[in-house]
């Protein structure tokens, strides 16, 4: 039986799954949840880890701990199907009432440590490309795409994933390697507001809100990510990203 079979494993949508955890503290991001713990000290990073994990025992593969001496990241997913399932949010309200109970609230989630950044790259030929991203990098396949042109994921979760957008002709006087930077989704029009006052450049809303396409001062792109709006069928390739 694959995990997809098993009880309680259906996949939930991006905004069931946002609906389910927003409430709680944690934030949807890139086909999985992650909340912020704020800790004192490392001492304290690690009883928070040692709650979490108490609360997730029979999950493994689920709950992924990162611990500094001022946060705790707690990530979930199913790392095996590679997208979110209603076990995953069986998870998260265990981990949440646990951390609560012993006096640790996830939040705030609109720092840095709530965002997950993806490298895009630009292709006319995806499957020529992809294999050596793959190997250089020492990725594997994104479970939830295709084995030929879709995205790479690193199998220690701790670097960015990688995808590729299919291009209909060269591209000129752009960069053809950009972030995607999946930010929360409340919190995605305070971050462009800050990146125009720093000197950026909003080029497009046309995708909004699943996506913004921003510049530097000297036309490197960035975009700006939220999980909203990616319900709809794709974009055509020649769309800005």
């Amino acid at each position: 039986m694959t995990n997809a079979d098993q009880p309680g494993a259906a996949p939930v949508s991006r905004p069931a799954a946002s609906a389910a955890v927003t409430p709680l503290g944690w934030r949807y991001l890139l086909n999985r949840v992650r909340a912020i713990v704020p800790v004192t000290s490392l001492d304290e990073a690690v009883r928070v880890a040692a709650v979490a994990a108490g609360a997730a025992t029979d999950t493994t593969g689920r709950l992924t701990i990162d611990l500094r001496d001022d946060r705790v990241a707690l990530t979930v997913v199913d790392r095996r199907a590679g997208r979110l399932t209603e076990t995953d949010l069986a998870v998260v309200r265990s981990v949440t009432t646990a951390l609560t109970d012993a006096g640790f609230v996830p939040g705030p989630t609109g720092d840095s440590a709530a965002q997950l950044t993806e490298i895009a790259i630009d292709a006319l030929d995806i499957p020529a490309v992809r294999p050596f991203w793959r190997t250089v990098l020492a990725y594997v396949d994104d479970p939830t795409d295709s084995p030929v042109d879709g995205g790479l994921i690193d199998p220690t979760g701790l670097g960015p994933a990688l995808w590729f957008q299919q291009m209909d002709a060269p591209r000129g006087q752009r960069n053809r390697i950009h972030l995607d930077v999946d930010v929360p989704h409340d919190h995605v029009d305070e971050r462009i507001a800050a990146a125009v006052a720093a000197g950026g450049t909003l080029l497009s809303d046309a995708h909004a809100r699943a996506f913004w396409v921003l510049a530097d001062a000297e036309g490197n792109e960035v975009c700006l990510c939220t999980w909203q709006d990616r319900e709809r069928p794709a974009a055509p390739s020649t769309a800005v990203d």
